[in-house]
């Protein structure tokens, strides 16, 4: 009798996107323009977030845990953050709700899928370096980014053309984000668990 093992690790960061890959061609062009008013909002909104991170360090330090409630409304930007990227880059054709889908896990409202695990306790000691032990996702990060760029590029026209997206493409821009959310969730102090360089 087998029985199946859970990963050792699981990162505490899931992220997807449940959208069929076809799109209507008009959405390369449309998409991008009709995002603009959630652009300006999430603007306001990474202000807020940096603001929170700010608090959230010392409420670490002092008391090994980050405030249920502003944990909640960190995830909830970020998830914010992941609904208006997938439309933005014409992944999706549902337009995303204004608002916070607040809380660690996914409402499931949205095609953009986004879940954290809120941790019951926090390293004090990490909050010091963490911006340190990232840079080498970021480096890996920069590279991947511009592969991505590249498949952008390549998918932009593939919908234009065929109005449906490559799936081995999409698959790879969400790895990338998937894999940039994780390394920011790191850094905004929601996890100690290292995003690792996986993009699955």
């Amino acid at each position: 009798m087998t029985v199946a093992m859970a990963p050792a690790n699981p990162n505490p960061i899931q992220l997807n996107l449940n959208a069929p890959l076809k799109v209507a061609r008009w959405r390369v062009i449309g998409n991008p323009i009709m995002a603009i008013p959630h652009i300006i909002v999430l603007y306001v909104l990474n202000l807020v977030l940096s603001v929170i991170t700010f608090i959230a360090w010392f409420a670490i330090l002092f008391t090994g845990t980050y405030p249920p409630g502003m944990f909640d409304l960190a995830a909830g930007i970020m998830r914010y953050q992941w609904r208006v990227g997938t439309f933005y880059l014409f992944m999706r054709e549902p337009y995303p709700a204004f608002g916070i889908p607040s809380g660690p896990a996914d409402p499931g409202d949205d095609p953009a899928i986004l879940s954290l695990v809120r941790p019951e306790k926090l390293s004090r000691g990490l909050i010091f370096i963490k911006w340190l032990l990232i840079i080498p996702v970021y480096i890996v990060l920069i590279v991947l980014g511009i592969v991505a760029y590249i498949v952008l590029i390549i998918a932009f026209f593939a919908v234009l053309f065929t109005g449906k997206w490559p799936e081995g493409l999409r698959k790879y821009v969400i790895g990338v984000a998937r894999l940039g959310f994780r390394m920011n969730a790191y850094a905004y102090l929601l996890t100690d668990v290292y995003p690792g360089f996986s993009t699955e």
